[in-house]
């Protein structure tokens, strides 16, 4: 345990002392669209998720950051009901219609337009449209868990151990 502190250490302090941004990525560095001009093309719910009904999910991709490690988009799907894997940290926001949630834990949820969720990445949930909805969705590949703590005590050193929000 001892090894993995020290060498979080010390990658939070080389990360530190590193210039925070050496030159200007490639490409857009603003991006803005109206969500209901965005092109939807489908994106088939695996088969072997769906519960009841033949829900179509179709996707447009708003924007994706520098490093790959996020992505915004809509998303939109007809009635039905299905499970859904979160593969990355995904927050929603939604903007027409609504959905019955039940997570994991058994928490059920109805979100409508203007409801924000958050489901961590690597957990299940069930998903029942019963109509349409329509969401934008972010989505942050989740770090692996060494370099999550050599983060978050980089953030410690930096804040001198205040745990705020940072802008």
């Amino acid at each position: 345990m001892a090894w993995k502190l020290m060498l979080a250490s010390a990658v939070a302090m080389a990360a530190r002392s590193a210039p925070y941004a050496v030159a200007k990525p490639a490409g857009k560095s603003f991006v803005a669209h109206a969500s209901d001009l965005l092109p939807l093309k489908p994106t088939p719910i695996n088969p072997d998720w769906i519960v009841s009904g033949n829900p179509q999910a179709r996707t447009a991709e708003h924007s994706r950051g520098y490093d790959e490690a996020s992505l915004t988009a809509i998303w939109d799907c007809t009635a039905g009901e299905f499970r859904w894997r979160f593969g990355w940290d995904e927050t929603v926001m939604i903007l027409e219609g609504e959905v019955h949630i039940t997570a994991e834990d058994g928490t059920e949820r109805t979100l409508r337009a203007g409801d924000v969720a958050f489901f961590a990445g690597g957990t299940w949930a069930s998903w029942r449209v019963d109509n349409y909805v329509r969401k934008v969705a972010f989505l942050r590949k989740p770090f692996p868990k060494p370099l999550a703590i050599a983060y978050r005590l980089r953030n410690m050193l930096r804040n001198g151990g205040n745990q705020g929000i940072a802008a």
